[in-house]
């Protein structure tokens, strides 16, 4: 049986008892591993398709044409192969992950010409593609109605009174990204430590991944069962906690640890795309960690969002 939980979150919509016993298994779930299964979310799988489907039409085009769009990493545009070495945030030299990825955002404007521009840069669509742009708008306002009803329940979910991301998180930055793994007809045989992604935690509050299964797939660390194939299933959605939800838990729930198998021997031809969007909080917001008894650590200082994350954004960028 999976570390990983599979939770109902309809059953937080339903409210009352079911509520309550549905926080309390959330828990339970995050403290083994920083990751759960979420089914009865409400966004519409036809939407997800769509998006990657269109997501296909622009990995498809020419190197030439997409480079048109290119981007460093953290930025809003197409950041080709080589770019990101994940493992790199953990202090492991890997050799460059195995993907590409079409990465957009937040472009909610401050009036702060440097704020803006490395956090609520304008999002840049590819003209060879003109479906990308709506179907991704409606999906990201999913996604973002969703990880506000996650990070409610959370809330809930340590006994707290009131949410606290109410206020921190009512102007969010986030990013989503459309990862593309290859085959290894077009990426090459892995080196040695090469991975689609290599082994890392993500950064902000809450990750909310629509995957593709597959034999190269996502794998999650736990330290009861160490590294495991994460548990799929149709609809379902995999939800992580990053780096800042794990520090403002007072470390009660770890930042979920997670990898990319390179393409495998027994299917070198496959190609997978996933949907990946990463909640954070307002660029200015104070976190204040959660002290004991619902953190396990005292003393840990606030951090402001924004800070935090440039330094995890900056450690896995290659060169």
């Amino acid at each position: 049986m999976s570390v990983i939980a599979t939770v109902d979150i309809s059953r937080w919509y339903a409210g009352g008892a079911e509520a309550d016993a549905l926080a309390a298994e959330v828990d339970e779930g995050l403290q083994r591993a920083g990751f759960i299964v979420v089914t009865g979310h409400g966004v519409d799988q036809g939407l997800a398709a769509a998006v990657r489907a269109a997501s296909r039409e622009f990995f498809a085009l020419s190197e030439e044409v997409k480079r048109q769009y290119s981007v460093p990493v953290g930025g809003h545009g197409w950041i080709g192969p080589g770019a990101e070495a994940n493992g790199y945030a953990e202090g492991t030299e890997t050799p460059p992950d195995l993907k590409e990825s079409f990465s957009l955002g937040a472009e909610t404007s401050t009036g702060d010409s440097e704020v803006d521009r490395i956090w609520f840069a304008p999002n840049v669509w590819p003209t060879e593609v003109p479906a990308l742009q709506t179907l991704v708008d409606e999906y990201t306002a999913q996604m973002r109605r969703l990880s506000d009803d996650l990070l409610a329940l959370f809330a809930h979910a340590l006994g707290l009174p009131a949410n606290p991301f109410a206020a921190l998180a009512d102007r969010p930055t986030w990013t989503m990204n459309i990862n593309h793994y290859p085959p290894v007809s077009v990426v090459g045989e892995p080196e040695p430590g090469q991975f689609r992604i290599g082994p890392h935690t993500d950064f902000g509050t809450v990750t909310v991944l629509d995957r593709e299964p597959g034999a190269g797939g996502l794998q999650v660390y736990s330290d009861a069962e160490g590294w495991e194939d994460a548990p799929w299933q149709p609809g379902a959605l995999t939800v992580n906690i990053g780096d800042l939800l794990e520090y403002w838990s007072g470390r009660r729930w770890p930042s979920g640890r997670h990898r990319v198998l390179p393409p495998q021997p027994h299917a070198p031809e496959e190609d997978l795309v996933s949907l990946i969007y990463f909640y954070e909080a307002n660029h200015d917001a104070l976190i204040t960690p959660l002290g004991p008894p619902i953190g396990t650590v005292s003393g840990l200082a606030p951090v402001v969002s924004s800070e935090f994350i440039r330094e995890r954004l900056d450690a896995i960028t290659v060169g």
